[in-house]
Parts: C-alpha cells; structure tokens; sequence
C-alpha cells in the first residue's frame, strides 16, 4: 500500500521555508491522511474541523509523563523534559485542569488589562530607540531593536522580572524552546536546553524567594500566595516549570506575531495604509495575521485508546501530527485562505490551539498587537524593509530570526510641522 504523504517532505528545507504549497496539496486529500506503519505518528491531520476534534477530544490527549514512559523516552534524565512534563504544557487531563485553574485566579483579565499602559510605555520607550538606530537612514533589525525585547519586557512586568534582568532571558529561551521543534534533536542541542531550563529554574526559584519575603502585585507574587494556601493544589516543581513556560511562551511567540506582521503589511501597501488610517481595525489585523502565518504550527496528540479521525484509523498508543498551520488555511473553513484578509469574517483561527490547551497567554499576546501596531505604523509613516527578509526555518515558534527594516523619518519630526496621531487614548 502507498502512502501520499511523507514526513521526509515535511521535515525538508523547502517546506519548512514556505509550508503552504505543501499544505495546498494535503488539503486536496481530505482532512486528514494516514502514515506509514514504521512513520513516528499513525496520521497528520490538516482540515480545520479535524484539528479542532483532535484538539478538544479527551481520547487525543498530550505526551504526558505515562505516554513518554511507554515509549521508552528517559525523560527523566533531561532536565528541559521534567520541566515540560511537570508544566501545563505537558500535563496529563486532571493536572492540567488543576493547575490551569490556579493560574487562571492569578493570570486574570483585569490584570492583563492594567498592564496596557505599561504596553504603551515599553512600545513607545523601543520606538524611540528605533528611531534613533535607524537615524541617517541606517538599516536596523526589528527583531533585535523591538519584536523580541517588546513582548519580553511585558511578560516581565507581568510575571515581575526585573528590568535589568530581561536581557538575560532570550538566550536561554532560544535554547529551552529549540526541543519543541518537530523532528530529532542533535545532542549539542539538547545539551544546551538542559542547560537553560536548570538556569530558568535557578532564576525563578530566587525570584519565588524574593517575592515571598516581599510580595508585590505581580503574577509570581500572586502564585506563591496561592501556593501558601493551597500547598496540595501546587507543588514547586509545578509552579516553578509554568512561570518558566509562561515566560517562554509570551515572549518567543508574540515576537514572531509582530516580525511576521510586519512583513505581511509592508508586502500589502493598501492594507497597511487602511490600519494607519484607522487604529481601530487593529484587532482585526491581529487575527488575521495569527491565522495567516501563525507562530505555531502544529500540535502532536497520542490516542488514548483505538479511534479515527476524518475515516483514517488511530490505533490506541500511536500520535496524531495535527498540523494547525494548514488548518488556518483550510479551504473548507476560511474561503479563498491564501489570501491576507483582515475584514474577514469569523475568523476563528487554531493559532493559540483549541480545547483544553488553549494558550493561556491569548489575551495577552492580542493586546499588545492591538496596542504596537498602530503606534509603530504611526510613528513611521516611511517604515519599510531594508533587505529581502530570511526564510523561517521552524514550524514551532516560527519567524523571523532577523528582519532589516529602514524606519525612515518619524512622524513626529516631519518637516511640515504635522504632529502624529495621539495613540495615548486607544491604549
């Protein structure tokens, strides 16, 4: 029997630079196709509504610390999987649900949305600095100079990191996270993963001390608060792994919404122009940017016991490659998908997943879309690509690495005297 669909195409350098013909092509099979027997999963599933039946059905669940151990995975040696298996992330259903609601009392929507002016201070403090890189003309690299330290500093505030300690985290986010890219892992870099969760670890571990002897209205001060009162809802092992993922996961993906934002914009004059003229549309564009390149672009489920998904079997043990990226492009659910469409109309996308691992974070990462694109697009009316972007090369945590833009003059200072909209109020 032949099998239409190999891991090996998927895996290879052309599909991780641009997934969507590739995708294309999946979605012309259905919803979901099967695998070869000696493949690492039974089936990838790509339709829409099979993503989403994956993702909320309790049968299909994450590769918690059982499935690992059936598996033969020494999980146990590694110190980035303990972390992950004792987070959220990788928790089995009764954990999940235990730990996430004690989060979900700490990460409120009121404390979110307190945070917006600090949004517009970080966003308005980096456009200065952008400003000033990019003086003369001078090409300067977005990521470095704004989409990485941005959503770093607001999960910092969040979580209360320390402004002199920010800096010190991206390096060892880089290396924590570079284990969830799908395919096999080299040694070096697994290495150098354990290395940054035991410094994570380390970090936060003083940080909990800190903020117990002195507590402050941040979100670590609130979790050891509820762990003092409720020691048999948290352990330490747990608090300390989700404040890791917490930050990781705020920071990395929310970057890469803004590097891919951007360069989808600057690609379509007459979509930029609309949001410039119009703030309020951002929303809108945030959606439609996390639909159309979103910073995640797959999930991995094992069956709990024999089922199917979209008429393909899945015998009980084997995973479920659930690729959400192509599900934001499904043409059964988002007509004409490979079209960038901010009007588009409901535009419930899986780039924050579905069901139970819905990323706890969502709310957080659209607002501060919602609040730096407009003032980023406004300050510089002439904003715009220095260099032919590089290829993303991972399909988890996907975006730009680097991204040269010229920011050109800022508004503020044009000649004419035409003072810049004041964004002050939308934040």
């Amino acid at each position: 029997m032949g099998f239409p669909v190999s891991l090996d195409e998927l895996l290879g350098d052309e599909v991780r630079r641009d997934p969507y013909p590739y995708y294309a092509r999946l979605h012309e099979l259905g919803e979901a196709v099967a695998l070869a027997p000696t493949a690492p999963h039974a089936v990838v599933v790509h339709g829409y509504a099979a993503a989403q039946r994956v993702l909320r059905d309790p049968v299909f669940r994450v590769l918690d610390a059982r499935y690992l151990d059936r598996a033969g995975v020494r999980w146990r040696d590694h110190a980035v999987l303990r972390t992950l298996q004792a987070s959220m992330f990788n928790a089995p259903a009764e954990d999940h649900a235990r730990v996430r609601h004690l989060f979900g009392q700490a990460l409120t929507a009121r404390r979110v949305a307190a945070l917006e002016p600090a949004i517009a201070r970080i966003t308005d403090d980096l456009l200065d600095g952008l400003a000033e890189a990019g003086a003369d003309g001078r090409p300067v690299d977005f990521m470095a100079a704004f989409a990485l330290p941005l959503p770093s500093a607001v999960v910092g505030e969040l979580l209360g990191v320390p402004p002199s300690d920010r800096a010190w985290f991206p390096s060892r986010v880089r290396a924590f996270d570079a284990v969830l890219e799908i395919g096999p892992r080299s040694f070096r870099e697994i290495r150098a993963a354990n290395r940054a969760a035991e410094e994570l670890t380390g970090y936060f571990t003083t940080l909990l001390a800190a903020r117990r002897a002195e507590p402050r209205d941040d979100l670590v001060s609130a979790l050891a608060s509820l762990r003092a009162d409720r020691p048999d809802q948290l352990s330490e092992a747990e608090l300390l792994a989700n404040l890791i993922v917490t930050y990781n996961a705020g920071f990395r993906t929310t970057a890469n919404l803004f590097g891919s934002g951007l360069t989808l914009l600057l690609a379509r004059p007459a979509a930029l122009a609309a949001l410039r003229a119009d703030p309020s549309l951002a929303p809108a564009y945030v959606e439609e940017i996390l639909r159309y390149e979103p910073p995640v672009h797959f999930a991995v489920r094992y069956a709990a016991e024999d089922t199917e998904v979209a008429g393909v079997d899945v015998p009980r043990g084997r995973t479920a490659l659930v690729l959400t990226g192509a599900a934001n492009r499904d043409p059964r659910r988002f007509p004409d998908p490979d079209t960038f469409d901010p009007s588009r109309a409901d535009n419930r996308h899986l780039a924050f997943s579905a069901g139970p691992h819905y990323c706890v974070g969502a709310a957080l990462g659209r607002t501060e879309g919602r609040i730096a694109l407009p003032r980023l697009l406004d300050r510089f009316p002439a904003l715009a690509l220095a260099a032919t972007p590089g290829e993303p090369r991972q399909l988890m945590l996907r975006g730009h690495d680097q991204l040269a833009v010229r920011v050109g003059e800022p508004a503020a200072d044009r000649p004419d005297g035409t003072a810049r909209v004041d964004l002050a109020q939308r934040a």
